[in-house]
């Protein structure tokens, strides 16, 4: 090839490659939780009988390529704060050490450092969960389903309390108040590519 023509080619092959690539972020970046559409609900059973709450508040910063589920980056957090039973008395319980201790740990943080397909309209979801300065490694199967320009994320996970110090002293016996928690959550998307 001419060397006079092959500079050019070469920057103008750089320049498609690095135009592609800052679009397809670009488009991957405008994806966004609809936090009234979403929610993150948890069931604990206390003395045997289940108890479900939620968190009110939450975000999420996602970047969820459907064609390369692997590539895909997924940060969330939760304000500890917004917690509800839904019981005024015990909601104002829940931000004291004891619990969730909120002044001195004010959200609850994960971040994915795996993103795989398991099937479809499925992936699993792995990273760490951090609450009260504890962490552990959640593997987290999601369903995914789409209708028209909105992508729903469905999925379940079982934590122990316990292992993030959550219900300290005698709310610790977990025959008043299970270990197990389930976490469940709803989160609905805009701007996800076609699955």
């Amino acid at each position: 090839m001419n060397q006079k023509l092959e500079n050019p080619v070469k920057l103008l092959t750089a320049a498609s490659v690095l135009c592609l690539t800052l679009c397809a972020n670009a488009a991957m970046a405008q994806q966004n939780l609809v936090p009234a559409q979403s929610e993150i609900v948890f069931v604990s059973k206390q003395m045997g009988v289940p108890v479900e709450g939620r968190f009110r508040k939450f975000d999420a910063q996602i970047s969820f390529d459907p064609a390369k589920p692997e590539s895909s980056k997924i940060a969330f957090t939760v304000d500890l704060g917004s917690a509800s039973l839904g019981v005024p008395e015990v909601d104002a319980e829940l931000p004291k050490p004891v619990w969730f201790n909120v002044p001195k740990f004010p959200q609850a943080n994960f971040s994915a450092t795996a993103v795989r397909r398991v099937g479809p309209g499925k992936v699993e979801v792995q990273g760490p969960l951090s609450i009260k300065g504890a962490s552990q490694v959640l593997r987290v199967p999601v369903q995914l389903s789409q209708a028209g320009a909105v992508t729903t994320a469905v999925g379940s996970f079982t934590l122990k309390r316990l292992a993030f110090r959550i219900g300290d002293n005698e709310w610790a016996d977990t025959s008043m108040l299970a270990d197990d928690v389930q976490v469940r959550f709803k989160l609905t998307l805009s701007g996800v590519g076609k699955l």
